[in-house]
């Protein structure tokens, strides 16, 4: 997200996204695209090849699988030049691998920048700490793990939990949450509708070819061979299901 000033309050204030203006901005940084729609609720992570956006005076929003990166200090350069006399927010979540990554950049200086998950530990840790970091560091929220039955619990990899402090993040940052409780001053996400942009990398092949490339690939491939298991466990191919 770009913003003038605190995400949170400019969300709270916004209407409908004008969609000349959104186009603007996508042309800046997203060459070639077609349109669509979702909201802030469900367009936070996009399929890939299509970004979600919105530009309202003082803050514009981009949700894009491309910018979930493991280090967010590597954000590609011309997406922080835009950012140029604003502040620059940066926040990605993935569940599956308990990852979490955000970064805070001011007129193009990166002040601040975390990535970790209890597979690949501390990825990236650049500049102090937010204040809605801090009980996460000095052991206040640690990681409650429940073991799966007949299990014994292990150490968490971690000493709390990324999604954890993901949520607070994305609170602190951007005025929402995606799970837990709503609390009363949090932004309406699921009301703030956004733009829906097919988008290729500018020197990549265009979307018709990425398909042809994709049935000439399916069309190569050898026909399925199916099996079954026998009495004593081995596998035994048989001519169709």
């Amino acid at each position: 997200m770009y913003a003038d000033g605190d995400v949170p309050e400019l969300l709270r204030r916004v209407g409908a996204a004008d969609l000349d203006r959104t186009i603007s901005m996508m042309r800046r940084l997203y060459p070639g695209w077609e349109c669509e729609g979702s909201n802030l609720w469900d367009g936070v992570y996009p399929s890939k090849g299509t970004a979600y956006a919105a530009s309202w005076p003082g803050v514009e929003v981009i949700g894009d699988q491309r910018v979930m990166i493991d280090a967010p200090s590597q954000l590609p350069e011309h997406l922080v030049a835009a950012s140029a006399g604003r502040r620059l927010v940066l926040h990605a979540m993935h569940s599956v691998a308990d990852w979490l990554a955000f970064a805070v950049w001011e007129d193009g200086r990166l002040v601040r920048s975390l990535s970790l998950s209890p597979d690949s530990g501390i990825i990236e840790n650049i500049g102090e700490p937010l204040p809605f970091e801090l009980p996460y560091w000095a052991g206040d929220r640690p990681a409650g793990i429940v073991p799966w039955p007949g299990e014994e619990e292990e150490p968490y990899a971690l000493p709390f939990h990324p999604l954890d402090l993901g949520e607070d993040a994305l609170r602190a940052l951007c005025g929402f949450i995606q799970e837990g409780r709503p609390e009363p001053d949090d932004v309406d996400a699921d009301a703030i509708e956004l733009h829906g942009f097919h988008v290729r990398e500018p020197h990549g092949p265009a979307r018709a070819e990425q398909e042809a490339e994709l049935r000439r690939a399916v069309e190569a491939m050898a026909p399925p061979r199916f099996y079954t298991l026998s009495p004593d466990g081995s596998l035994i191919e048989r001519d169709s299901l």
